[in-house]
């Protein structure tokens, strides 16, 4: 059954990447994010039982789509354009980088993703690679393909390197800013096709 829009749970989702974003994983405190919702800790409680489901769900919320359009845009371009890289890095680019752009959270999200990366939480390490590695290995999987010269080790440094880049292009931190006329759709579009450039480049190097 779908969730309403502005459910409690999906209150209390947004408020609680709000402040991760901010203030971190271990800097924030469920009464933080009670307030913040305008729930009682009795919701928070009945929709996710502990802080740590509660992190993983705002990960979830975002990355179960995500993923899943990654890989239905995968599986159709290994279809369609057989050994051609660029396709396979677009589908990898390019759902993230809609997510960064989402107006609904979108930026609080790329911030979370952030705190994920500085903060050594292997419980949270542990839930995403559980979660959502089969997503790189299928990516990999389609990369190999293509890429007869390189050895499992350095293809997985390479991918390594580009979800880096990824990453750094969703959160928009880089020296190349928005110019003045041109939309958030059209800068998004642009930083996809130079990401996938660079990054087919150094995958086939």
């Amino acid at each position: 059954m779908a969730t309403a829009p502005f459910s409690t749970k999906d209150r209390i989702l947004g408020a609680a990447e709000e402040l991760f974003a901010q203030y971190g994983f271990s800097g924030t405190s469920l009464r933080q994010v009670t307030s913040r919702a305008d729930v009682n800790i009795a919701a928070v409680n009945y929709h996710f039982g502990s802080k740590e489901n509660l992190v993983n769900e705002v990960f979830r919320r975002r990355m179960d789509e995500m993923s899943s359009h990654r890989l239905d845009m995968l599986r159709r371009v290994v279809a369609e354009q057989p050994g051609q890289l660029e396709p396979i890095l677009a589908a990898f680019v390019e759902p993230a980088l809609a997510v960064a752009g989402d107006r609904r959270g979108g930026g609080a999200f790329v911030r979370v993703i952030a705190r994920a990366y500085a903060e050594k939480n292997d419980t949270l390490r542990k839930f995403l690679s559980e979660q959502y590695g089969h997503v790189l290995r299928e990516f990999a999987r389609a990369m190999s393909a293509c890429l007869p010269h390189l050895d499992k080790e350095q293809l997985y440094w390479r991918l390594d390197f580009v979800a880096g880049a990824l990453t750094y292009a969703m959160a928009d931190f880089g020296l190349i800013k928005r110019p003045h006329g041109v939309n958030e759709q059209q800068h998004r579009e642009r930083a996809a096709r130079e990401l996938i450039r660079f990054a087919a480049a150094g995958m086939k190097s």
